[in-house]
């Protein structure tokens, strides 16, 4: 039996739907013998209902959702509130018809309107008589039909064989909701007071779980005797059915305990899972010990596997651990113990690689080939800890797929910039939820080997927060002496990264923990020549543009004239990154005209070149021959490689005061302050009027001020364009200089050396003037990055202004 309807519909109660006090809940027999007496209409409102049957004497709530059923329940409600409800045949039909509903109906009287907050309407109804409907007379806007009245063959009151299937059927009920946790108890209540036996028999047949079609039948019986035997028949079947289903329960909980209840489940879950093609935990664990047998793990470790095996398999599978221990396992069984992949020898094949892939870069190839050459001659050498310094776009980072190429070694890189969790290097801990390794032995997890080629990538841009320090947990990953037993905190164990060949590299060493840099092997890799970004650019950059925009070589040519083009015009970098992006933009416009089918040069002209990648945009970075006093070239170190600067001087009558402008830092503010402060104490050396600084405002200027610029290397160069500017001298053609003072006029080393000079060379500078001690950075730089130039070298201000000067005064120089 389902729950009755009547006991409550959306939390609304009789109290709340009667308002006007004519609705009772429960038929008495006076009540059935006034219902008898009245006439039925002859023509009647039909209601079609999908999914339930009406019964004489029950109220039910209906929702509507058709048109037709709304107009029909609101004319209703607002004429006699009696309508005619049948049930449809089928209720799958959303517009039924005369053949679509059943013949036999209960006259119903609305009892309430309700308008629901989702916009349908819930009328109220309680059926009153049986009706046959003899003929349809419309179908618009609502069903109407003609109807006559069924006469209910009801036993004599006296007759006690239909008093005992009565009472059958209400102590049956009552058994029903008592046994049944579905049905509530207060149910049971209205059971119990129900004095009719037609209405009971009605209200019973009403709530019963039953299909549209058994109601039906039950509805059409004219014999009150016959319909209650067969309300009987159906309650027994579900009774019988209720205590099956209740035995079957008790009989469970009273002979499985605890332990037989969860080996019961896990023996549900491993049919289940075997089903659908899964694999059992049992299955699993032993898989996982044949797995350990063929490991090379020392003792230590495979004693550790074994116990944590151990505690896996006395987990319940259903606990949130039981993933965290079977990754933890999964972890063992996956990473590389002891498994090394055997390192090639072949000094003159991995030097041609290395010259293959990077033109230039002697000096790291050569630290390469000499790490390779003491590897094969000891075979158990720790490996070193090398980090590759310099702008970007230099190589260092693809110089790290060479090197395993050439070592017969696996490549693994992980990106370190912006890291600022701990974890990411150290892993969580294993006792919490979502816990997982850090990306150190993850990785050495994917190479599959313990001695691979390491490439830590940006690591000058390592963050911190609140999640710990990742450079300070790098210490103990580039530390030789420690690496050996690595611990990672989901691991729980020591891994062994001694062997493995890390390569760090970085733009710039100020931002690197002082105790993490002096773990590692400093190589600065410097920028590039005019020439060799050339020769670059025809041996990789073109061929590799080429074959990713779907070209061959035969369709476009580019010439060395016009490679030194697009290097001299067009970009002003260290490294060759934007040159490829230039590069590209020649190769798509042969692209998009082999696209389109239209004629272009095969061999790329300088015309070409200008048509694709407009006019060259660098010119103001070369060198300018300027003829006014107080402008000199200076050679500054920048992040991304060498670059010049220009510093001017002008005087404006005033009061002496020294200003200073183009986003100028502490350093270089000062250099001015110390240049002005040695020209006013050596004025007459230098044959300068006293009074021309009280008389003279000095404004010095380095342009493009939206650049920060600032560090120890343009003293000299501010103190050559003031004495310039006071004595109007002028400074002698390409020429270019870099140093720092003191107020004594002594000349300071700098350092960026081989920056500077290849940014010398790229604005076509001829001589440069640096302090004595920078002799000796010179020395170490190749030959062929220094020809064309002439180097001063000078040990105080006197040198440089001799040097720098040219002993004649600028045309149209002023009278100061």
């Amino acid at each position: 039996m389902g729950k009755s309807n009547i006991f409550s519909l959306d939390n609304l109660s009789f109290q709340d739907i009667n308002e006007d006090a004519e609705l009772i809940p429960l038929m008495t027999p006076e009540d059935e013998e006034e219902i008898d007496k009245e006439d039925l209409p002859n023509e009647l409102a039909i209601l079609p209902l999908k999914n339930t049957v009406l019964f004489p004497g029950v109220v039910i709530p209906i929702t509507a959702g058709r048109d037709k059923s709304i107009t029909l329940i609101n004319d209703a409600n607002n004429g006699s509130k009696t309508i005619g409800v049948v049930s449809q045949k089928d209720g799958e039909v959303e517009n039924p018809e005369a053949k679509d509903i059943n013949k036999v109906g209960v006259v119903a009287k609305i009892l309430r309107v309700l308008k629901m907050p989702d916009g349908n309407t819930t009328v109220i109804i309680q059926g009153k008589k049986r009706f046959q409907i003899e003929e349809i007379l419309q179908e618009d806007p609502y069903l109407k039909a003609s109807i006559s009245s069924i006469k209910e063959e009801k036993p004599a009151k006296d007759n006690e064989e239909f008093s005992a299937i009565v009472d059958s059927v209400k102590d049956l009920s009552l058994q029903i909701i008592k046994d049944s946790p579905s049905i509530p108890s207060e149910a049971s209540f209205a059971i119990k007071n129900i004095e009719s036996p037609s209405f009971l028999i009605n209200f019973v047949s009403s709530n019963m779980s039953l299909s549209v079609k058994e109601k039906q039948e039950l509805l059409e019986m004219n014999d009150l005797r016959n319909r209650a035997l067969a309300t009987l028949k159906y309650m027994n079947t579900e009774f019988q059915k209720l205590e099956l289903r209740n035995d079957i329960q008790s009989k469970v909980q009273s002979d499985m305990s605890q332990q037989q209840r969860e080996y019961f489940l896990h023996q549900q879950m491993k049919t289940i899972q075997e089903e659908l093609g899964g694999v059992s935990s049992e299955s699993e664990i032993e898989d996982m010990r044949q797995l350990a047998k063929k490991k090379k793990w020392g003792k230590k470790v495979e004693e550790h596997f074994k116990k944590e095996l151990a505690k896996m398999q006395r987990m319940n599978p259903q606990v949130a651990e039981y993933s965290i221990q079977r990754n933890y396992l999964d972890l063992f069984l996956e990473l590389p113990w002891d498994e090394f992949s055997k390192d090639k020898f072949d000094l003159k094949r991995a030097q041609k690689i290395l010259d293959r892939d990077h033109y230039g870069l002697e000096e790291v190839k050569r630290r390469i080939i000499e790490y390779l050459a003491v590897l094969k001659l000891r075979d158990d050498m720790k490996s070193p800890i090398l980090c590759f310094y310099g702008p970007p776009g230099v190589g260092k980072t693809s110089l790290g797929k060479s090197i395993a190429e050439a070592l017969g070694r696996e490549y693994v890189r992980i990106s370190l910039g912006g890291l600022r969790d701990e974890a990411e290097i150290r892993g969580h801990r294993k006792t919490y939820i979502g816990a997982m390794p850090g990306r150190i032995i993850q990785s050495l997890k994917k190479a599959g080997t313990s001695n691979p080629v390491f490439v830590l990538d940006e690591i000058d841009k390592l963050s911190n927060s609140n999640q710990g320090d990742p450079s300070s947990a790098l210490l103990e990953v580039l530390d030789p002496e420690q690496n050996s037993e690595f611990h990672d905190n989901f691991l729980e164990m020591g891994f062994d990264l001694s062997k493995v060949m890390f390569i760090a590299t970085s733009n710039s060493l100020n931002t690197i923990q002082p105790a993490l840099r002096d773990r590692m092997e400093i190589i600065n890799m410097t920028g590039y020549t005019i020439e060799e970004k050339v020769e670059i650019a025809k041996r990789h950059l073109l061929p590799k543009q080429i074959t990713e925009h779907g070209l061959n070589a035969d369709q476009i040519k580019v010439g060395k004239a016009q490679l030194t083009k697009i290097v001299e015009g067009y970009t002003r970098e260290s490294g060759v990154r934007g040159l490829e992006k230039q590069i590209a933009k020649v190769v798509r416009y042969v692209a998009k005209s082999i696209a389109l089918e239209e004629e272009y040069n095969v061999k790329i002209s300088n015309e070409d070149i200008v048509d694709v990648l407009g006019p060259a945009r660098l010119e103001r970075n070369k060198y300018e021959n300027n003829e006014v006093a107080g402008v000199v070239t200076g050679l500054a170190w920048t992040r991304v490689g060498g670059d010049i600067l220009f510093i001017e001087s002008i005087l404006s009558k005033g009061k002496g005061n020294l200003s200073v402008t183009g986003n100028l830092g502490k350093v270089m503010k000062e250099s001015a302050t110390i240049a002005m402060e040695y020209i006013k104490a050596n004025a007459d050396e230098f044959g300068i009027p006293a009074d021309i600084f009280d008389k003279y405002n000095v404004h010095i200027h380095v342009p493009e001020g939206a650049t920060p610029k600032d560090g120890p290397s343009a003293g000299i160069t501010m103190l050559t364009s003031l004495v310039s500017l006071f004595t109007q001298r002028k400074v002698k053609k390409s020429l270019a200089m870099t140093g720092e003072i003191t107020l004594r006029g002594k000349v300071l080393p700098v350092g960026g050396i081989k920056e500077k000079i290849l940014a010398a060379k790229r604005a076509h500078i001829k001589e440069i003037i640096l302090c004595e001690e920078n002799k000796k950075d010179i020395e170490e730089i190749k030959e062929d990055y220094l020809k064309g130039l002439i180097f001063h070298y000078v040990s105080d201000m006197k040198d440089v202004l001799d040097k720098g000067l040219t002993k004649q005064k600028v045309k149209n120089a002023k009278t100061l």
